[in-house]
């Protein structure tokens, strides 16, 4: 099936999602669609799925012109999509959700025995080895998504849209996931692939279509080197690698030991974790996420309570201190989720970057705010983080991500630290930013603070990490050398030991 895009544009009020996007995805092509975070490829995908309707423009299936009110017409059309959040039914099993939409009963009653088949023959067909009778919510996230390809598949989806397929997964299943798109393509099948990661469309795609704030800005082979790739993501060029000198490890600064958490739903979470982080060093803590890094960072900063276990800093134990007297400790804090954790939205730039120190002597006298020293503060920083804008009146909410996460770093990275805890501290921004940020990182290291980086971006944790830990299923399963391959690591974050990564996953 040939699909053609001819001109789609979206529109929400003034803002322009889509400008006049024009693409071709030819019948049994990878069509790697690249671009950040906010540049508008999932506004897209949701045009060409029904999820939204478009303001101008065509969708061209086999010559012929085409309207999608529904997900349902576009299923019909022969268009499916696998979106970055999974839509399935955990209590389920498999077949059930196959099922789901296109039910098939026997004198009044479901035939899940003729769902089960359809399980099995679209597997054999496909390569894709499912137990049509698992429970969904039992099953890894990578055969997860193997069930929402075959949701598709049953569908008898001809193009298949698969929104970040690899943002959940480690580096086996994400390999595991190429060589399943290879067999889909060799069938017949047009896969729309859509990310972020120059890697990725390197290693899979026919074509690339790079779009840049709503417009496709090019299109490339994947003969394409990386720099080529990320100069038209971002429009300038770009450092890929971080320049850095070896650590100058020192004493440990901050110590957890024995750290157990169990979350509101009574799940012990975080499980007999133990670690140190060293002045002068970059600490990665690697793995998929959902295994523990949120939680257990978050009792470090006393976020949450530990269930059990102790956090030191300096040799002084903290861990029945709330946020701000961690903070006052010397602790700087880049959270995951900056919207929530990291800034008010309605609060300016010039506000936020005093947020947790507004109540320092150089920012205030008692309850009166030194508004001076505040505006001088602001002037600074947006220099120093080059935070693009308007004015330091304008309100945080209104930035782009990159500028936003340039907030919260500037404000973390601006008071003496003992340690910095950023986690996730490049998600949803530019390839220009992230060079950015990866630098000022490094420069604090070389302070002599203790850095630790939580990331699901490998290609992150090994270019930040003197040492990486690595986390599955609440615990540390080993602590290894940035020199360790890839594909150990991955191993370690699907559950190996350190020993049993080495040799290959073997027990």
């Amino acid at each position: 099936m040939k699909l053609e895009i001819k001109g789609l544009t979206k529109r929400f009020g003034s803002f322009t999602a889509n400008d006049h996007i024009d693409l071709t995805v030819e019948p049994g092509e990878i069509h790697c669609l690249l671009g950040e975070n906010g540049a508008g490829k999932s506004t897209l995908m949701n045009m060409l799925y029904g999820l939204l309707e478009p303001t101008e423009g065509q969708i061209v299936v086999d010559g012929e012109p085409v309207t999608f009110s529904t997900p349902g017409e576009a299923i019909e059309a022969g268009i499916g999509m696998v979106h970055q959040h999974f839509m399935l039914v955990p209590v389920f099993t498999v077949a059930e959700n196959v099922m789901l939409g296109r039910e098939q009963t026997r004198r009044g009653v479901l035939d899940r025995k003729a769902a089960s088949r359809l399980v099995r023959d679209l597997s054999d067909r496909y390569g894709l080895k499912v137990d049509p009778d698992a429970l969904v919510e039992n099953l890894p996230v990578g055969v997860q998504q193997r069930v929402e390809i075959l949701k598709a598949l049953a569908n008898d989806a001809k193009v298949l849209i698969l929104d970040e397929p690899t943002a959940v997964l480690t580096p086996q299943e994400i390999d595991e996931l190429m060589a399943i798109m290879r067999g889909l393509k060799e069938q017949g099948t047009s896969i729309i692939f859509i990310t972020h990661k120059l890697r990725e469309v390197k290693a899979i795609g026919d074509r690339i279509s790079v779009i840049r704030r709503g417009k496709v800005v090019g299109t490339a082979q994947p003969s394409a080197s990386e720099a080529e790739l990320a100069e038209l993501m971002v429009g300038r060029s770009v450092q890929l690698t971080v320049d850095k000198a070896p650590a100058t490890s020192g004493a440990a600064v901050l110590e957890a030991r024995g750290i157990s958490v169990v979350d509101p739903r009574g799940h012990l979470v975080v499980k007999d974790v133990s670690f140190e982080a060293r002045a002068g060093e970059v600490l990665g803590i690697a793995g998929v996420q959902g295994n523990g890094q949120t939680e257990l960072i978050k009792s470090l900063l006393g976020l949450v309570r530990p269930d059990a276990g102790q956090v030191w800093i300096d040799g002084r134990d903290i861990s029945r201190h709330n946020p701000r007297e961690s903070l006052e400790e010397g602790i700087g804090y880049v959270p995951e989720d900056r919207s929530h954790d990291g800034f008010v939205g309605s609060f300016s730039v010039r506000e936020n970057l005093v947020l947790d120190l507004f109540r320092n002597e150089e920012f205030s006298r008692g309850p009166v705010l030194k508004r001076d020293a505040i505006e001088a503060n602001a002037r600074h920083r947006i220099e120093e983080f080059d935070i693009r804008t308007e004015t330091m009146e304008t309100p945080v909410a209104s930035l782009s991500g990159g500028n936003q996460q340039k907030v919260v770093v500037a404000r973390e990275f601006s008071r003496p630290l003992k340690v910095l805890i950023a986690s996730q501290p490049t998600r949803g921004v530019d390839v220009g930013s992230i060079e950015f940020i990866h630098k000022r990182i490094i420069a604090e290291r070389d302070r002599g603070t203790a850095v630790i980086i939580v990331s699901t971006e490998l290609d992150e944790i090994y270019a930040l990490s003197d040492r990486i830990a690595v986390m599955y299923d609440g615990r540390i399963v080993g602590t290894v050398d940035p020199s360790i391959p890839r594909e150990e690591i991955g191993l370690m974050m699907a559950g190996a030991t350190t020993s049993a990564a080495a040799n290959g996953g073997a027990a």
